[in-house]
């Protein structure tokens, strides 16, 4: 493995802030792209799973199959289980992987998929190629990744340009992409794939509770999480420069005009026979 693939590390941590905008996540607001090609009977990998929430949808959509949800994180994966034990599904299991060095045999899965993953690992392309490795013939690849200098909002604020600036370098510093979803196509290409399905989809954020549980997540991490202490640990910020861009999302999470889009670049893969 790579030095570039030993020193990524997860930039956000599984602070509650994080957690808080990881459990919102389901299989209809984060992987709509792929529900088309579902089929009830199919086995399914879900990397990079968290707390289980994209995983146990995944579940109920293939109930005469199975789905084995897989995380770099140990301690994230009782929190999947007790996802998919509360609604009952008896089809999943879950457990530690590194997308690097999948453990699994070649054309295991229907389907295997990552959200929210490749911008966080070491070496992109090379977690592709496992994907597709472990991936059955005529089966998908699917990952989805969203693009943080493509992201948008309304007012403009330079508290909030500050904040994406800075989020953009503790990301590279830890050996991640965060412009990672327009990089998705090229980096399957480079895997090895070659039937690619390239799409885009957004989150938006304008009503008042919307506004104000994104704003919040956000003002959180940026001074409680483990990003915030790679940004200080780092050099690349203050503990006073955090506080003011935790009170930019603050404010703008106020605003009654305030608009926020997050772009995701998606990818679905049909591997060859």
């Amino acid at each position: 493995m790579s030095k570039q693939q030993e020193t990524a590390v997860y930039t956000h941590g599984h602070h509650e802030s994080v957690l808080r905008s990881h459990t919102w996540r389901t299989a209809a607001n984060s992987a709509a792209y792929l529900l088309g090609v579902l089929k009830p009977h199919m086995r399914i990998l879900d990397i990079g799973c968290g707390p289980g929430t994209i995983t146990a949808d995944l579940a109920a959509l293939v109930p005469d199959g199975h789905v084995t949800g897989v995380d770099h994180e140990p301690g994230i994966l009782d929190r999947a289980r007790a996802t998919a034990a509360e609604r009952g599904l008896a089809n999943a299991d879950f457990a530690v992987a590194d997308v690097h060095a999948l453990d699994f045999p070649d054309d295991t899965f229907c389907v295997v998929h990552a959200h929210q993953v490749l911008q966080h690992v070491g070496d992109p392309v090379q977690a592709l190629r496992e994907m597709k490795r472990v991936t059955r013939p005529t089966g998908f690849v699917a990952v989805r990744d969203s693009d943080y200098a493509a992201m948008t909002w309304y007012p403009a604020s330079q508290g909030m340009d500050d904040w994406l600036d800075l989020y953009r370098r503790v990301a590279r510093a830890n050996g991640g992409e965060p412009d990672a979803g327009r990089r998705l196509k090229s980096w399957a290409l480079r895997a090895g794939l070659r039937d690619i399905t390239a799409t885009s989809s957004t989150w938006t954020f304008a009503t008042p509770e919307e506004r104000s549980w994104w704003s919040g997540l956000w003002a959180d991490r940026t001074v409680a999480s483990a990003y915030a202490g790679r940004a200080t640990e780092g050099g690349h910020a203050t503990p006073k420069e955090l506080r003011a861009v935790s009170d930019a999302w603050r404010e703008w999470g106020a605003r009654e005009d305030g608009w926020f889009s997050v772009l995701h670049g998606e990818i679905l893969c049909r591997k060859d026979a």
